[in-house]
């Protein structure tokens, strides 16, 4: 039967639905982590607000306006700056370190606390001003911060004024020394300007030149064509004479031909070489084994002779090819020479009279642009000098501040809260990330993709039989519900006669297998099924203790072929319609014996005897048992512990068996605490759980309660 039949799942829709109740759960697991946390945050603000110095802040205003509002307009001449640029300017000249440090020095600092101890006391004081412009005006916010109220007031009234009085000056002083100067220099520039076009005037008429343009110069054209022909040749003709002269140095040296850059580079000299040295290295072999005089020496010897004859040819003509190119380069650079010596000669006429031209346009040229600026600079000048009314003003002064502005007691406070809930918060859905452990069905249907089949509560005593047979001793506990949970789950399935045999299995030990098939088998007795749990780790086994059985023979008995039968090792139990098949002795090879025939053998003998079958096998990362045993049963129950498996180890687990072909049933979460630390998990399972559970004990009390009136009247009688 396919794992689907049981519970249909849609995990991608699980996985984008927000469940807020999740995160709910995350926030009540990990509330002692998010209180720690938070409490931390705000208890550093507290510090924070204790410890912190109280400052104050002083604020006065001010008015910037663009230069050239009360400067005369004259038509053509633009005096006003951008006013966007120049009022960013201004901010950064507010901040400038010699306006800072005329502040510093006129109200005497040096011994103010809050800056004597600095290395860079300027840079200090910086710290504590701040530019502030007001949006869509041209007034700005200087403030000033300090421990003293009245400190505060004094540096921001005395930034104000000295800005304002630092613009005035420099305005006057600048003006006024630049037009004194500019207007002895521009009587000079005018006459040289006129001298200047006179002379380029006559010289055009003079020479009667249509044009000195380089763009109409058919000749000069022509030359530079030429020219750069004539060094592209003799460039080449060098390089090709260098290359000569290379080789002939290293023949004179003695270097072979074969070994020289310009001949070993040629692709038939690598190639011959390749072939000298495979036939002097098959010569060298022949030599060990042959005389001279045998045929096959002297073939071998003829061969490499005529290798390096050939090698020393095809050098040669490498070289002369080299000689030839070399000539042919430097005949083609003296034809290019004698065009270029013509071209250049029909160009100096020409290009004397260019000469005179080009100084006197030049000339020209330069006393016009000159004399502009100097004309335009001096208007400019005058028109600075007349305006004397200073184009920045204070709005209002600085007053004596009435309260601190930091620390902020209630923002911080505030931000305490908020930074307390964000770092806790964050933290424990941080810690929660990283826990990919399984708790819950949905985990079970997200990630493992499988039917889940119910969950286990914790059984808490540490009696192995208390635990183990659970179901029996104390029926009406959440425990034996939650199995009985298990068991309907599985009889409702579609075709549950299939699953008369199952192997329960888990990912690693102390899981709880053992515990899920011995109380499995015991709610599946209960129904009046015939049922036969059988021990089939041979390994580490534990159904006996569970029974309080102590056979010496049983499983590996019957495999180890020292019975034909299994009625010796099967035993009865206080359970009605359930048998147990104990483990035996543990043998030296379990592998072998559970893989084995006999095994086969055995299965189809004990599925002929009992309606229901139940196999506890070992962890399915530990051993291969469990997947022999698993692929010879109808299916496979997994158990998981709650909270201390890993998602990919169980899946990397369940896979194992998947890719066996084994049909696994569906999950049981075992191990679940609903009274303690887990019950934010499933505390409306808990809470049904404990209904039933009254219900159960009220009516055991009304039966003890009626029998003991029976009693009585029995008695009576």
């Amino acid at each position: 039967m396919d794992s689907e039949n049981l519970n249909p799942l849609n995990p991608t829709g699980q996985e984008d639905t927000i469940n807020l109740r999740h995160y709910w759960h995350v926030i009540l697991e990990r509330r002692w982590l998010i209180l720690t946390a938070f409490i931390s945050v705000f208890v550093l603000s507290l510090i924070y607000l204790f410890k912190a110095t109280p400052i104050h802040r002083a604020t006065a205003r001010l008015q910037i306006d663009p230069e050239s509002e009360n400067i005369l307009r004259v038509e053509g001449i633009t005096l006003a700056r951008q006013e966007q640029d120049y009022l960013q300017t201004q901010y950064k000249n507010l901040l400038s370190r010699t306006l800072i440090r005329s502040v510093f020095n006129q109200l005497g600092l040096n011994d103010d606390d809050r800056y004597r101890r600095s290395l860079d006391q300027v840079s200090a004081l910086v710290g504590d001003l701040q530019v502030a412009p007001i949006r869509l005006s041209r007034l700005v916010d200087i403030s000033a911060e300090h421990p003293d109220k009245i400190q505060a007031a004094r540096i921001a009234n005395s930034w104000a004024t000295n800005f304002m009085q630092r613009n005035l000056d420099q305005k006057m002083t600048n003006a006024l020394d630049v037009v004194r100067r500019l207007e002895d220099e521009i009587v000079k520039q005018r006459e040289d300007l006129q001298k200047a076009e006179q002379k380029l005037q006559g010289y055009a008429q003079t020479n009667k030149t249509v044009s000195f343009e380089e763009g109409e110069n058919i000749v000069l054209q022509g030359l530079k064509q030429f020219q750069e022909h004539y060094a592209r040749a003799k460039a080449e003709a060098e390089a090709a004479s260098n290359v000569v002269q290379q080789v002939d140095r290293f023949l004179v040296a003695g270097v072979p031909l074969d070994t020289l850059p310009q001949v070993a580079e040629n692709v038939a000299i690598q190639q011959l070489k390749k072939d000298l040295a495979t036939a002097e290295s098959k010569f060298a072999a022949i030599k060990t084994r042959y005389l001279h005089k045998h045929p096959t020496y002297l073939e071998a010897e003829k061969e490499v002779l005529s290798l390096q004859n050939s090698l020393t040819n095809q050098a040669k003509i490498l070289l002369e090819a080299l000689r030839l190119k070399a000539q042919m380069t430097r005949t083609e650079e003296e034809t290019l020479w004698k065009l270029k010596q013509d071209q250049e000669r029909a160009q100096l006429d020409l290009r004397e009279l260019r000469v005179g031209y080009d100084i006197l346009k030049r000339e020209s040229q330069e006393k016009e642009q000159l004399y502009k600026a100097v004309l335009a600079k001096i208007n400019e000048m005058e028109l600075t000098a007349r305006n004397k009314i200073n184009n920045i003003s204070v709005v209002y002064p600085a007053d004596v501040p009435l309260r601190p502005v930091k620390p902020r007691v209630m923002l911080t406070i505030f931000l305490g809260v908020i930074g307390g809930l964000g770092v806790a918060l964050g933290l424990a859905f941080f810690v929660n990330y990283l826990d990919d452990s399984i708790k819950s069905q949905d985990d079970v249907e997200t990630y493992l993709r499988l039917p889940f089949l119910g969950y286990v509560p914790n059984i808490k005593t540490n009696s192995v039989v208390e635990r183990d047979l659970q179901a029996h001793l104390h029926p009406q506990s959440n425990a034996a519900e939650g199995f009985r949970t298990i068991r309907a789950t599985i009889s409702l399935s579609q075709k549950p006669e299939t699953f008369r045999t199952l192997a329960i299995t888990s990912t690693i030990p102390s899981e709880g297998k053992s515990l899920v098939a011995s109380n499995l088998a015991i709610v599946t007795a209960q129904t009046g099924l015939k049922t036969l749990l059988i021990d089939a780790d041979l390994r580490r086994p534990s159904v006996h203790k569970a029974f309080r059985l102590h056979s010496p023979t049983g499983l590996s008995s019957f495999l180890m072929d020292e019975l034909n039968e299994i009625a010796p090792v099967v035993h009865k139990t206080e359970v009605p319609n359930l048998e147990v098949i104990c483990c035996g002795s543990v043998p030296s090879n379990p592998s072998e014996l559970i893989g084995s025939k006999r095994m086969a053998e055995f299965l189809e003998l004990v599925r002929s005897r009992y309606d229901r079958i139940l196999l506890d096998c070992p962890p399915i990362s530990a051993v291969s048992d469990p997947l022999i045993i698993a692929a010879m049963s109808d299916g496979v129950l997994f158990v998981t512990k709650f909270n201390k498996i890993r998602r990919e180890h169980a899946r990397k687990s369940i896979q194992r068996v998947q890719n066996a072909g084994i049909n696994i049933v569906g999950v049981v979460l075992n191990d679940i605490d609903f009274e303690g630390k887990d019950s934010y998990y499933y505390s409306y399972y808990y809470y049904q759980n404990r209904y039933y559970a009254s219900h159960y004990r009220s009516a055991g009390e009304r039966s003890k309660n009626k029998a003991a009136e029976e009693g009585k009247g029995v008695g009576r009688n």
